[in-house]
């Protein structure tokens, strides 16, 4: 099968207190459709939204500890890093670690000034501050795009997703699904009533159930796949989030 079109990987990152998990919750709640009433239900490590009738996958573990955990096993499933930074506190501590995360990583990001509805905050001086570390916004001349939100009201999100969404189709992200399989294990863990459980990304090929799979000297079969919602599916592609059972 040749190539197709796959949802980009996203994963945000910041200082504590910036609005990483309430940018999260923001973009997960109001993408949810009427037909799921009652949301998500199942953390599952990432989850999916559809942003003008295309997928966008978010891993939902934020923060530089996941990001980094997997970066240090080679593990390079993000596309793009939104860096959260608060205008009302400006670059922080978690704020320049996440910077080199990013740059070691190569990965593509974006700056999300968060907080932007909070009144006398400098914007200008937060942009500075992100200068002083190598990340020019393009405002200042450089070619990171930075984008005023408010996590808490949705102010700026929809832009923010705009502009993810214009980076993803200029990088044309593709991947094969009938190629080998290869996903990412972003979270493992023992569930006492569902038992050995992970919660991976497809980067490419299908995983589907009653596959053999294997992750460094462990091996096993899976028993049942499911979604975000909770729900039951055969099988998963490039791009998209599963707990496998």
């Amino acid at each position: 099968m040749a190539l197709q079109d796959r949802p980009p990987i996203i994963t945000i990152m910041g200082h504590v207190d910036h609005g990483k998990t309430t940018l999260l919750d923001y973009i997960r709640k109001s993408r949810i459709t009427a037909g799921e009433a009652g949301g998500i239900t199942q953390h599952i490590g990432a989850y999916q939204i559809d942003f003008n009738g295309k997928l966008m996958t978010f891993i939902d573990t934020p923060g530089h500890a996941a990001f980094n955990k997997m970066r240090q096993r080679g593990a390079k499933v993000t596309d793009f890093v939104i860096l959260v930074v608060a205008a009302n506190d400006g670059v922080k501590p978690q704020t320049i670690e996440s910077i080199r995360y990013i740059k070691e990583s190569h990965a593509a990001f974006i700056v999300a000034i968060n907080k932007c509805d909070l009144p006398g905050v400098y914007l200008d001086q937060v942009k500075g501050q992100l200068a002083e570390h190598e990340v020019l916004v393009t405002e200042f001349g450089g070619d990171v795009e930075a984008v005023e939100i408010s996590a808490k009201t949705g102010k700026g999100v929809d832009k923010l997703l705009e502009t993810i969404q214009v980076m993803a189709d200029l990088k044309e992200l593709k991947a094969d699904p009938a190629a080998p399989l290869e996903a990412v294990v972003i979270e493992s863990t023992k569930d006492l009533r569902k038992g050995r459980v992970a919660r991976v990304i497809v980067k490419s090929g299908t995983l589907a159930v009653r596959q053999d799979i294997f992750a460094g000297d462990v091996t096993g079969r899976v028993r049942q796949l499911t979604n975000e919602r909770g729900e039951v599916i055969s099988n998963v592609t490039p791009g998209c989030p599963a707990e496998i059972i």
